[in-house]
């Protein structure tokens, strides 16, 4: 009885580690998103994380007579990379991301996070 015991357990925490990696640590997706850098800041309570947004170009409107702008909000995980962005500010920034199911506290406040910069350009008139 003992021995099915242990089984037991030892199944179901491998189980909850199992979904814990899926939730939050397996990359459910990756691409690359372009506009016009807005913000990143630093910010946190008990976790200081890099959050940033990228205005998009086009507009979209969800219901007939409003416009809304494509906004897409990240976190990011590398100091250097936030830097970096953080004097980069209303420039056309091209950034790689990747999607994970939930975010982390220590990660950022976001699903997507930015790994990588593949480009910055001034933005033309």
């Amino acid at each position: 009885m003992k021995k099915f015991l242990w089984i037991t357990i030892l199944a179901v925490l491998a189980a909850l580690a199992g979904i814990g990696y899926y939730r939050y640590y397996w990359t459910f997706g990756e691409g690359v998103k372009a506009g016009e850098l807005n913000f990143v800041v630093r910010k946190g309570y008990i976790f200081k994380t890099y959050e940033g947004k990228l205005i998009q170009s086009g507009f979209r409107s969800r219901t007939p007579g409003s416009i809304q702008s494509y906004e897409f909000e990240f976190s990011i995980a590398d100091p250097k990379i936030a830097e970096r962005l953080m004097v980069s500010g209303g420039k056309e920034v091209e950034l790689h991301y990747q999607e994970y199911i939930k975010p982390l506290p220590w990660r950022g406040y976001n699903k997507y996070v930015v790994d990588s910069i593949i480009s910055i350009r001034d933005v033309t008139p």
